[in-house]
């Protein structure tokens, strides 16, 4: 009888892949979606609203506010810019567009959910990971960057290298793969 768990099957099994990981830049939308229902909850029981046309609505990917003026468009930014960052949601993932004049002298604000690796940050996150000469190599796919090297070490320096370097939005290391 053949011996099945002997060296001959363990060097087979396994071979040819490298440890690799994923750079993405997501955001939860079910707490961004809590958040803005908490904010609307405040905003309908202040005082200072009642009356008034103010709330947050949250489309597929960006908010916006509806306030009588300016300065309660204001007062609705700083209900809600703290309840998204109670719920881990960081902030330099939001977009802030001008303020513009809705119908009825009211103002309306439009913030964006940037989510997703554009092109040119995934440009500068693999120009920043070869400029580096740590031994991996990184693409570019679709909205994230895979990155993949022969040590584990490695890659880890690059997710350290990455987090210390300010490239814009907000990113997470997923899918690794040793």
């Amino acid at each position: 009888m053949r011996e099945r768990w002997g060296p001959k099957a363990a060097a087979g099994s396994g071979g040819g892949f490298m440890p690799s990981f994923d750079v993405v830049s997501k955001v939860a939308m079910p707490e961004v979606r809590n958040a803005v229902d908490q904010a609307n909850r405040e905003i309908g029981n202040r005082f200072d609203f009642k009356g008034s046309d103010a709330r947050v609505e949250l489309t597929e990917s960006s908010l916006t506010l509806f306030a009588d003026d300016e300065f309660k468009l204001k007062q609705i930014k700083d209900i809600l810019l703290p309840r998204l960052a109670k719920r881990q949601i960081d902030l330099e993932c939001l977009d802030e567009g001008k303020i513009e004049a809705a119908a009825g002298g009211k103002a309306r604000q439009e913030i964006r959910v940037l989510e997703g690796i554009d092109t040119e940050l995934a440009r500068r996150i693999t120009r920043v990971i070869k400029d580096s000469h740590i031994k991996v190599q990184a693409a570019i796919q679709a909205d994230q960057v895979r990155v993949t090297g022969k040590k584990r070490d490695d890659l880890q320096s690059v997710i350290a290298l990455l987090r210390a370097e300010k490239l814009g939005p907000p990113l997470q290391f997923v899918n690794f793969r040793d």
